[in-house]
Parts: C-alpha cells; sequence; structure tokens
C-alpha cells in the first residue's frame, strides 16, 4: 500500500536508497535553522534541524510506510527531541511574555497524540499528503507548546508536573498499542513480513519504543528541572 508522502513502503534490499530530498522540506528546515540563528539559539536550532532531516529526509520516512514500529519512532523524535529543541530556540511565542497555562497545554497535547493513533484517524494520515501534514503540523506544534512552558524558568513545579504526567499518558497508550489481541492499524498489514515481523509483532514493538524509550527524554528533563528547584534560593522568613 503506497503512503501519500512518503511513498511505497521500504523494503530491505533498498531502503538505504530510500532517501526523500524533498525541495521544500529542505527548504524550510533551511529556513528554520537560520532563523534559530539569528535568534541567537543556533546550537538548538541547527539540532532541531538534523532531527528533522533524519524524520523527514533520511529512510526512516520509508521505512515508517513499513513499518508501525518506525513510525512510533518517528513520532518519538518529533515530540520528544525535535519539539524541546525549538521549545529552547524558540522560548517566545507570538503572545510576547503572556505565558499559556501549562495544563490546557498538557490536555490538548495529549488528545492530540491519542487522536492520531486512533486506527481510522491515523489510516487518513497516511493516505493523503494534507493528513499526513497535518498530522506532523499539529504533533510538533502542541508538543513544542507543552516543552516551552514546562521549561519556563521559574515554572519547575508545574513543569515536572506536566513532563511527569506526560509520561504516563504515553505509557498508558503504549500499552494499549502493547497488549492490543490484534494488528490495528491496516496500513501496516501486508507491509512488515520483509522485515522478519509480522503486523502484530510490530505493533507490539511500536508499542514498546513508546512505553520506554520514547519517555525517556521526559523523565531526564523532569529529573533536571528537579535539580534546578532545589538549587532556587529561598526567600528567607
Amino acid at each position: 500500500m503506497p503512503i501519500a508522502y512518503c511513498g511505497i513502503p521500504a523494503i530491505p534490499a533498498d531502503v538505504w536508497m530510500r532517501w526523500n530530498f524533498d525541495p521544500a522540506v529542505l527548504l524550510a528546515l533551511g529556513l528554520l535553522g537560520l532563523a534559530a540563528h539569528r535568534a541567537g539559539a543556533a546550537r538548538a536550532g541547527w539540532g532541531a534541524v538534523a532531527v528533522g532531516f533524519v524524520i523527514f529526509i533520511s529512510p526512516l520516512c520509508a521505512l515508517s510506510a513499513a513499518l508501525f514500529s518506525a513510525r512510533v519512532a518517528h513520532h518519538a523524535l518529533l515530540v520528544a527531541v525535535m519539539a524541546p529543541l525549538l521549545a529552547l530556540a524558540f522560548p517566545k511565542g507570538g503572545m510576547g511574555r503572556r505565558a499559556l497555562p501549562l495544563a490546557p497545554l498538557f490536555a490538548v497535547h495529549m488528545l492530540i497524540l491519542w487522536a492520531w493513533h486512533v486506527p481510522a484517524f491515523y489510516a487518513w494520515a497516511l493516505e493523503t499528503v494534507a493528513g499526513y501534514w497535518f498530522m506532523q503540523a499539529t504533533l510538533l506544534a502542541s508538543a513544542m507548546l507543552l516543552w516551552r512552558a514546562a521549561l519556563r524558568p521559574g515554572a519547575e513545579a508545574h513543569g515536572i508536573a506536566a513532563l511527569i504526567g506526560t509520561v504516563g499518558q504515553m505509557g498508558m497508550l503504549g500499552a494499549i498499542i502493547t497488549f492490543a489481541p490484534r494488528p490495528l492499524y491496516f496500513a501496516h498489514w501486508l507491509t512488515t513480513e520483509s522485515w522478519g515481523l509480522s503486523a502484530l509483532e510490530d505493533q507490539q514493538l511500536a508499542g514498546l519504543i513508546m512505553w520506554v524509550p520514547a519517555v525517556l527524554p521526559y523523565l531526564a528533563v523532569a529529573a533536571w528541572l528537579g535539580l534546578r528547584l532545589l538549587a532556587t534560593p529561598r526567600p528567607a522568613r
């Protein structure tokens, strides 16, 4: 089954030839890096560009058309690595100094993440180019806003709560995917055998990726925020 944006699912014999040199994506990534450089956040900005290159340009795009586990790895890189780097590169949004509250940002990101793993919505995102990019944009934007609020100086306690809450809900979604008794995503029913996996085994691997490695950046940053909170001087009584 061809995927609208990533094309024919990759097979082991051709995966390393399946680079996606989409001029529009390359231009967007280049402009993103330049914008971060001009904003004085070159390291975080170009780091985000490098992750975007892996997600959208490297053979991961074609591999994620074949394996749901690769698609989940793609999503993990998008929301848990690229999004916080963008939050560091662009710590202020269009609302200037006004900070968006964390609780609704957490809820919106959670709803978006879960919605895109509903089989019908997931299928639509793979079947149309518009759906594919709407998935990427909503996941990345909601994650970036959440990370930006969680990393805001002076909001460490709330940031820790939001990140730990994200770990919990991602772990729950990963568990549901892992322990589902049958394959849920028909786009991958016929594309996993060449990789030595049944569709159900691929889905179980995807759930484990979301359950464990995908949450490690959240736990690491939550621990760092905890250390920053402990190091903050308390006002004298």
